[in-house]
Formats: structure tokens, C-alpha cells, sequence
């Protein structure tokens, strides 16, 4: 299984491998990109069924990454003939068209030209992106199955690089497709509704467009409660300046940010892209009322446990925002409900739609072939 460090990937995989433990899989995780914290590194150690190699090599996404990306191809082909794996899959997109003699599994976490047309206005990306562009399409078209969290994120893929169709085995008379929605999952134990303090919260890089961050930070010049940013990423150092009326909280733990999750009564994300959404996850096991950008992925996800606003209308999220903090009854509501769905989200249910793709890819691999099954006939 590829990894990166990145949260939202990172994320996954821990809840993913967690959950797996009871299945008896030996997974081994090939990781590149940046460099694995040390608190990354402590919690993969926890896993005794779980093995790590990595490798600095660039991610697809990053500038100029080819050479990188090729160097990381023969390195994973290296891997796969040592250790000799029934399942090969990634939570990357272009190294699905390596020459694998295992099947292969792609998960989704988004993509450069889906999150480039959410945050300016579907706009064509720089030209510069046509590479990445032909390579994300040659990774998809080479994998067995792509699962992704939300069929949103599904269909931007399918937008966006035209992936072959394909049906690619009956199973009771019936055809199944190559792609799978298998919603996120979180562990619920971390996160638990505490006495709720007359805040809003809201998470992520300062820098990141796709956030919005910028438009909440407009509400709050007249919101009578105040905002938390708690600032994820490399581009914490940015906040007070380009945020100014947000209450920064900059970087914090784990324990910390459960912490003030459970505290806050309301958790706004006026996004723009957000195809994984772990955060609002764990704010509504949290217990927070949620107000959200009013996009695909996330109506998908959150339906009528939420409240949505157009994510470009600064008078209309606001609105729904002052609306929770004058009624206390619809606040109360709308957390219990969010944390309702929230529980049914659970690590355990995505490990089991997870592990149902490998058992069917290894069930693929050792099964007859038609030609073969039409030599054996003509036998």
C-alpha cells in the first residue's frame, strides 16, 4: 500500500490499517513524499502487522515530479518482487499503469485538475498540467478497481480523464463496475461532545484556496462570536497576516484539537473542494452543529444532517451561521444529528468494503481466464 505524510492521505491509511488488523493482512507501506513525523512514525509502529519502506521521491502533484515519479515506479517494482503481494494499492493515481503482476487497487483523495476548477471558477489549469493530466489517466485506466469516498470525487475523475469504461467480471448474473464509493471512516473514540462553548470552529491550511478561509475570515469582522482557525499544514506562519480576524490556534496535537472540537459548538468549513472531508468528520462525532460550502461531495456525505451555504456568498453563509447562534434549540438539534451519522461512519465499515475488493482482485487473479476456460472445453 503507497502513503504519503499529507494528513488527509496519512489519515486513511492509519484508519484503514487499524481496521484491518483483524482481517490477518501483512500490509506494507511504500512511502514518499515528504518525510514521516515522528509522532506518524510512533503511531505506525502500534501496528505489528504492518511493515514501512520509504523513499523522498515527489508526489505526482508537485512541481516538475516526472523524474521523481519514474525513479518511485522502479522502486515499487522492486518491492512487489520481494515481497510478493496478493494485492497492490494505492493512494496514488499515476503508477496504476506500472507493468504489476498483482492486481491493483486505486483509492482517490482528489486530484489536481477537479480541485483547479472548484477553487477558480472552472477555469482551464496552466497548460503545464497536461502531463499530469495524460499520467492520472494511464494510472486509472491500468488499476482493477478505484474506490473513492464519495461518488462525487468518482465522478470528477470520470470528468476529468475519461477513464475507459469498463465492466470487468459477472458476479451473479450481475456486472461490476470498476468504480466504488466507500465512504471514510473515523474512530469515534477519539472525538466526544464536551460542554459546548459559544465559539465556532473551523481547521486547515491558511493557504490553501480550496478551504475558503478567506471568506470566513470576512464574516467574522461582525460575527458576535469568535472564529478558531485551527491551522494545519506548512502554511501556518501565514495566518494572522492574510486572517486577521480569525483566533488562531496554530498547530495543534492531536489531544488538543479533540480537545477544542468537543468544545465548540459549531464547526464551519465554507469550502470550496474538500472530496475527504476527516475534519467534519471529527467534528460531528464532536458533537458540533455543522455549516458547510454547499458542494457536491459534501451534501453527499452530510445531507440533512448539516447546514449548507453557497461558498462565494459571504451574506449567505453568515446568515446561517447567525442562525444557529440565536437558536439554541437548532443548534442542539443539528449536532445530535450530525453526530448520528457521524457514528454510523466508521473505520469498521470501510475496512470491510476495503477488504471485500481485495478478497474479489485475489478471487480475479486466480480464476480461469476465457481463453482458458475455452482451451480446457476444446480439451
Amino acid at each position: 500500500m503507497t502513503a504519503d505524510a499529507t494528513e488527509g492521505v496519512w489519515s486513511y491509511v492509519m484508519e484503514l490499517v487499524q481496521a484491518l488488523r483483524p482481517s490477518g493482512l501483512d500490509i506494507l507501506l511504500a512511502v514518499m513524499g515528504p518525510a514521516l513525523s515522528p509522532q506518524q512514525r510512533a503511531q505506525a509502529a502500534r501496528f505489528v502487522h504492518v511493515g514501512i519502506c520509504e523513499k523522498p521521491f515527489a508526489l505526482e502533484w508537485m512541481k516538475d515530479p516526472w523524474s521523481d515519479v519514474t525513479q518511485a515506479g522502479d522502486w515499487l517494482l522492486e518491492l512487489e518482487e520481494q515481497f510478493e503481494p496478493h494485492v497492490v494499492h494505492l493512494n496514488h493515481y499515476c503508477h496504476g499503469s506500472l507493468p504489476w503482476s498483482a492486481p491493483v487497487m486505486i483509492s482517490a483523495h482528489g486530484c489536481v485538475l477537479s480541485w483547479w476548477q472548484a477553487v477558480h471558477d472552472g477555469q482551464s489549469p496552466h497548460p503545464s498540467w497536461t502531463r499530469y493530466q495524460a499520467e492520472v489517466s494511464a494510472g486509472l485506466r491500468g488499476a482493477n478497481i478505484v474506490v473513492g469516498p464519495t461518488c462525487a470525487m468518482l465522478n470528477a475523475l470520470t470528468l476529468h480523464y475519461a477513464p475507459t469504461p469498463r465492466f470487468l467480471h459477472f458476479q451473479n448474473g450481475t456486472q461490476t463496475p470498476e468504480f466504488r464509493a466507500i465512504p471514510i471512516g473515523c474512530d469515534a473514540a477519539r472525538f466526544r461532545p464536551m460542554m459546548k462553548r459559544e465559539y465556532v470552529l473551523s481547521a486547515g491550511c491558511p493557504g490553501d484556496k480550496a478551504l475558503n478561509l478567506e471568506m470566513l475570515d470576512a464574516v467574522a469582522q461582525e460575527f458576535p462570536w469568535p472564529i478558531v482557525l485551527a491551522g494545519k499544514g506548512p502554511l501556518v506562519d501565514v495566518r494572522c497576516g492574510s486572517l486577521p480576524h480569525l483566533n488562531a490556534l496554530p498547530a495543534p496535537d492531536a489531544e488538543e484539537m479533540a480537545s477544542k472540537l468537543g468544545q465548540a459548538a459549531i464547526f464551519a468549513l465554507p469550502a470550496k473542494y474538500d472530496p475527504f472531508g476527516f475534519t467534519t468528520l471529527e467534528a460531528a462525532l464532536s458533537g458540533c452543529a455543522l455549516v458547510l460550502g454547499d458542494i457536491p461531495s459534501l451534501r453527499e456525505t452530510w445531507g440533512d444532517v448539516a447546514l449548507f451555504a453557497p461558498p462565494d456568498d459571504r451574506e449567505a453563509f453568515g446568515a446561517v451561521l447567525h442562525g444557529l447562534v440565536d437558536d439554541a434549540n437548532l443548534r442542539r438539534e443539528m449536532a445530535t444529528r450530525a453526530r448520528e451519522c457521524a457514528l454510523q461512519l466508521t473505520p469498521e465499515r470501510m475496512a470491510g468494503s476495503i477488504f471485500e475488493c481485495y478478497q474479489e482482485l485475489m478471487l480475479r487473479q486466480t480464476a480461469p481466464t476465457d481463453l482458458e476456460l475455452e482451451t480446457a472445453v476444446h480439451r
